[in-house]
């Protein structure tokens, strides 16, 4: 507003004497678009100049005698010269965008006392009363919008690419004005939400009234894309970007990593404020350059500007700025009121094909310690609620015109309407259709889906070339039931196998379902700890030597039941029935006779009930089924399975009981830390398959939850218990080597331990000559694990080493192995 009254008075004044010229000009950082105040503005001949204002904004009244160009500088950013461009109006209007790097004239401060140190103890000194969780409560209006676009777009080449050639009109939308490089908009999402907090007891909750989204119609993604997730607060030690936690400026061990000046003090409002600028101490640290404004009684930020550092170790991002602003609410009370989130991933290099992130949050209608905070807080089910009303997908147009801060640009109004051209275009649907065959191995026909692909072909020295077709209904035919099943063949034991099943999703959320299923086929692995299965084309990785292959064949009926509460809580429940039939390298049929003729060997119907507390989990909704997002909390799953002996030809009666508890811990600014406590009893005299079957690992690709130098098989208990721990400790000793540290490589190290023992009665029952089962017999399974991950961004080499128990296999690949993995991550 102070910016528009000056323009149109200058002009009016212009307008009276039309003498002389009107130079108007905003400041903006290259990436973030927001003003840079205070800079300095000047002509470079006769030497005229003068600041920019708190929004970066300035304007000349000047004679103009011959040409001319004006430099403009600020710390922080390189100097500019930009030259005037000459024309018959009276009113120039210069938008000038500024580079954050080194700059030859930044400010050299030479004083015994380092001023930026002061003032950012200063800051440290005063954080519980300005960081806004130290009030009981307070509410505020949200608008969050993001949005996506593509960058080093090169128009001429993408039409010359036959394929893409029916998507020219595309390129239309390509907005090469308001940007140093041409960028095409391609996603564009808004939410409008209520959001409420509490202090002890800590209590949240979001109210989305408005969501909007661009190509996607999916509850569960407006959910993650609302405010609740997103609030970054400076004023802790450490600022999360993409899962990996960075050092605060503002933090209480600051000094440690950041270098701090006072480079400026300005008014603004008739309140003076210190310019403060802050620059990493040493390479490799996940720390930002960058600079905050700092009002100079309550040592409260008013604005902050966050720039990754170059040195950090995160991949594919090129470049990422965050900008906070804050306003005063009282006298001594600042609250956020803007935050700007501006990320460039870059997947192939940065001068290749990019996609830029923006994301803008307003905060307004702020309220502290209102009674209406409490009463809406006490709706809540679960301490952190969110809460999409029914028509909130379905706002019209006037309304968003209405309620946005800001109005849309031209190029994000017509990315609805483009990607509603796109959806209804046939050949865009043929394309996305391949793009998702392709990654996710699942292809829609009509109501059907076939696949995933890379299981249709397989090979073993049982089944010999083994061919598997997967059919399955998709949301055309059911949007709460889902049938699949598949057919498979093999060219050696020319034998037909196969599964049927059912889900029906009764309730979505918190969610309840119902499941039938049937399977005739060979074990193919333990997929519950993530293991590659055999039946999978992957599985042709190099297989450990002399090896052999285990094949036991499997009947199986089942009907299972969960339910989940809001609070975390979920109970899993079901009935199984199993046949198993041995088929190599393990022991036959014969050597497990039965108690009574009426009962079948190898035959068990059991029941099974598991509880899980997952407090606060998040998930991702697919069509029928959901990936979980994690909890910040510890997950602890308790399970008991009862065998009935005498039904369905069952010939075991017995009793089973495990828990687990795992977390993911965070420990910045040393990584994170993952572990996973489990121990279990069986009761009864059972064979090997229904007794504790330890996991191992026959091939060279690395799996996080089974013990890597085990062969499958290779143990079993009745009685065990063990710990899983691994510390990813990000850059590590990798920091200090030039080298290693440009690659961006990780440390990590890991241990499994595993006790375990076999009654007897069970060692008589399974052990024989012809097997090659093991136990424990109390002692300790250990294997130790370290290597280097983040190798080009995405292969990762374990080098694990069996310790114990004594002595070690004579296997050379049974004591010390090197594993490989690939897995793409920030």
């Amino acid at each position: 507003m102070r910016f528009l009254v000056s323009f149109v008075f200058l002009f009016v004044m212009n307008l009276a004497f039309g003498q002389t010229k009107v130079l108007i000009g905003i400041i903006k950082d290259s990436h973030s678009e927001e003003g840079i105040p205070f800079a300095s503005v000047s002509f470079v001949k006769n030497n005229k100049g003068k600041q920019a204002d708190s929004l970066g904004a300035f304007i000349f009244y000047y004679d103009i005698k011959e040409k001319d160009s004006l430099k403009i500088s600020s710390v922080g950013y390189t100097d500019k010269f930009y030259a005037i461009p000459e024309t018959s109006t009276d009113t120039i209007f210069m938008p000038i965008i500024l580079e954050r790097g080194k700059s030859k004239t930044d400010v050299v401060v030479k004083t015994k006392v380092n001023r930026g140190l002061i003032l950012w103890r200063k800051i440290v000194k005063h954080k519980d009363e300005n960081n806004r969780s130290k009030f009981k409560s307070f509410s505020y209006d949200l608008y969050n919008k993001m949005e996506l676009d593509i960058v080093n777009l090169n128009k001429e080449k993408i039409k010359d690419i036959r394929l893409l050639r029916p998507f020219g009109f595309i390129l239309n939308n390509i907005d090469s004005a308001s940007e140093i490089k041409p960028f095409l908009p391609i996603f564009l999402t808004e939410t409008f939400s209520k959001y409420y907090l509490q202090n002890n007891p800590r209590k949240t909750r979001e109210v989305i009234n408005a969501s909007r989204t661009s190509g996607i119609d999916n509850e569960s993604v407006s959910k993650l894309l609302g405010g609740m997730y997103q609030n970054v607060n400076l004023y802790n030690n450490f600022i999360p970007v993409f899962n990996t936690d960075f050092v605060s400026p503002l933090s209480d061990h600051g000094d440690s990593y950041y270098k701090y000046k006072v480079v400026d003090t300005q008014f603004i409002n008739q309140q003076r404020f210190f310019h403060l600028t802050f620059t990493p101490k040493k390479e490799g640290d996940n720390t930002f350059v960058g600079d905050c404004w700092v009002h100079d009684t309550s040592f409260s930020i008013q604005k902050i500007n966050l720039t990754l550092d170059k040195s950090a170790n995160i991949n594919y991002v090129e470049k990422l700025t965050m900008v906070q602003e804050y306003r005063l609410l009282q006298d001594s009370t600042w609250f956020i009121s803007k935050e700007k989130f501006i990320v460039n991933v870059a997947p192939v290099g940065k001068n290749n094909l990019t996609i830029t992130g923006r994301k803008t949050t307003n905060y307004n209608n702020i309220k502290i310690e209102d009674k209406e905070i409490i009463n809406e807080l006490s709706k809540n089910k679960t301490k952190e609620d969110i809460i999409l009303l029914p028509d909130a997908m379905k706002r019209e147009e006037i309304f968003w015109e209405s309620q946005r801060p800001e109005l849309l640009s031209k190029n994000e109004n017509s990315i609805y309407k483009l990607m509603d051209t796109l959806q209804n275009m046939p050949l865009f649907k043929k394309y996305s259709r391949t793009v998702n065959f392709i990654t996710t191995g699942t292809r829609w026909i009509g109501n059907y889906e076939i696949g995933p692909w890379y299981n249709w072909i397989s090979g073993n020295s049982v089944e010999g070339t083994r061919f598997r077709f997967d059919l399955g209904t998709n949301t055309g035919f059911n949007k709460k039931i889902y049938l699949h099943g598949y057919l498979a063949y093999g060219t050696k034991d020319k034998t037909f196998k196969g599964k049927a099943e059912a889900l029906w999703i009764i309730k979505k959320d918190p969610r309840t379902w119902l499941y039938a299923g049937l399977v005739k086929d060979y074990d193919n692995g333990q997929v519950y700890y993530d293991e590659v299965s055999q039946d999978n084309i992957f599985s042709l990785a190099i297989r450990k030597p002399n090896v052999p292959n285990k094949f036991l064949y499997t009947n199986q009926k089942s009907l299972e039941f969960f339910k989940e509460w809001s609070n975390g809580f979920s109970v899993h429940t079901g009935l199984i029935q199993k046949r198993f039939e041995p088929v190599r390298n393990l022991p036959l049929r014969e050597q497990y006779p039965t108690e009574k003729s009426h009962y079948e060997s190898l035959n068990n119907f059991e029941s099974f009930i598991k509880v899980r507390y997952a407090f606060l989990e998040r998930f991702l909704e697919g069509n029928f089924y959901r990936s979980s997002l994690g909890s910040p909390y510890p997950i602890a799953e308790v399970k008991w399975n009862h065998g009935f002996q005498g039904i369905f030809g069952s010939a075991y009666q017995y009793n089973k009981l495990s828990l687990s508890v795992s977390d993911y811990i965070k420990t910045p600014p040393y990584g994170n830390f993952y572990y996973n406590v489990f121990a279990g009893k069986v009761f009864g005299k059972l064979p090997f398959m229904l007794l504790e079957v330890h996991p191992g690992n026959e091939i060279f690709y690395y799996n996080k939850y089974a013990f890597n130098m085990m062969n499958r098989f290779e143990y079993i208990s009745d009685r065990y218990a063990g710990v899983n721990v691994e510390h990813n400790i990000g850059n590590g000793i990798f920091k200090f080597i030039p080298l290693t540290r440009k690659l961006k490589f990780r440390q990590f190290w890991n241990a499994k331990v595993l006790l375990g023992n076999l009654s007897d009665e069970n060692k008589r029952y399974n052990f024989t000559a012809a097997n090659t089962f093991k136990t424990l017999n109390n002692q300790s399974y250990i294997e130790l694990g370290t290597g280097v991950d983040n190798i080009f961004k995405v292969l990762r080499i374990d080098c694990v080493w069996r310790v114990a128990p004594r002595p070690l296999p004579e296997a050379r690949f049974q004591r010390f192995a090197v594993f490989g993995s690939f897995r793409l991550t920030f």
